[in-house]
């Protein structure tokens, strides 16, 4: 038994088929390790107080965030009593200026003023 949604979606394709409706462009694979052109994971230019962060003028959000939290890890930031809370020392206080401490949730906010929108410099 055909259910009738189905059997309207089928009439339609066929329909579209023959009318040589315009046809979605075949999706070409991306290459094993290029940049995404999307999203987090885009490659963009960053401010100069990050930049000397990471090392480099240009990294995605998401490896800015794995830098930065091994950083954290590495240099013990994190507040025994309230592991939610990052003490800043003076690395992180070029990062996040006029904050003692941050909370790791505000950590992707305030690290959005590194990260220029199109058309600002």
């Amino acid at each position: 038994m055909v259910v009738p949604a189905v059997k309207a979606a089928a009439a339609a394709a066929a329909k579209a088929a023959k009318s040589g409706a315009a046809k979605a462009a075949p999706k070409v694979p991306k290459a094993p390790g290029a940049p995404s052109t999307q999203g987090l994971t885009k490659v963009v230019t960053v401010s100069p107080a990050l930049k000397k962060f990471v090392g480099t003028a240009e990294i995605s959000r998401t490896e800015t965030m794995k830098k930065l939290w091994a950083y954290i890890k590495d240099k013990n930031l994190q507040d025994p009593a309230a592991k939610r809370e990052i003490v800043c020392d003076e690395t992180l206080k070029q990062l996040f200026p006029e904050r003692e401490r941050i909370n790791f949730l505000e950590i992707p906010r305030l690290l959005s003023a590194h990260f220029p929108k199109k058309g600002q410099s």
